[in-house]
């Protein structure tokens, strides 16, 4: 990862530097802790998840559910991030559920925080977008049982009971 910018924002109106990826695109390169909040560079993070990896469904759920496990929701958010976005170009698109599981990633990932009011929000809105698969199992996900633990959690947490810690209230994402 290289470092290419601009000179320091000034009087002139230039831009200040910024972490760039090898192809010139911004990406931040602060070390992140495991909530995914920047860290001031030089301090130890966890690592970070690479983006844009090419998984199965079942490959994309096992690593999701390892890092929910672990506590990190936002890197699992990024796991299901690229399941969504591998969509472009293919016929079908783009396929919401990785979204909705997305969004309930970052509405655990803002219980951690201790954020309610984010928290609330995306627990709620990737609930109802997992709607149309109600009654359904794609790839194995227990559609009905993450609606409920979302909705669940998000009562909760509006109610003023925010969990200890993340990796004690992560979902399981398929049935036992």
């Amino acid at each position: 990862m290289t470092s290419i910018g601009t000179a320091s924002a000034g009087s002139s109106g230039e831009l200040p530097d910024r972490d760039r990826d090898e192809s010139g695109r911004p990406h931040n390169r602060r070390p992140r802790d495991g909530l995914g909040r920047p860290l001031p560079y030089g301090a130890a993070g966890v690592p970070r998840q690479p983006e844009g990896v090419a998984r199965t469904p079942s490959e994309t759920l096992d690593e999701a559910q390892r890092l929910l496990d672990e506590g990190k929701p936002f890197h699992a958010h990024e796991v299901f991030e690229d399941a969504w976005k591998a969509g472009d170009g293919l016929p079908g698109g783009r396929e919401p559920l990785w979204q909705a599981l997305a969004q309930l990633a970052v509405g655990l990932t803002h219980v951690g925080r201790g954020n309610p009011k984010g928290s609330v929000r995306l627990l709620r809105r990737g609930a109802a977008n997992l709607q149309p698969y109600a009654g359904q199992r794609p790839y194995g996900v227990d559609v009905d049982g993450l609606r409920t633990w979302a909705q669940a959690l998000a009562d909760q947490v509006q109610a003023g009971r925010m969990p200890n810690s993340v990796a004690s209230c992560s979902p399981r994402l398929r049935a036992c």
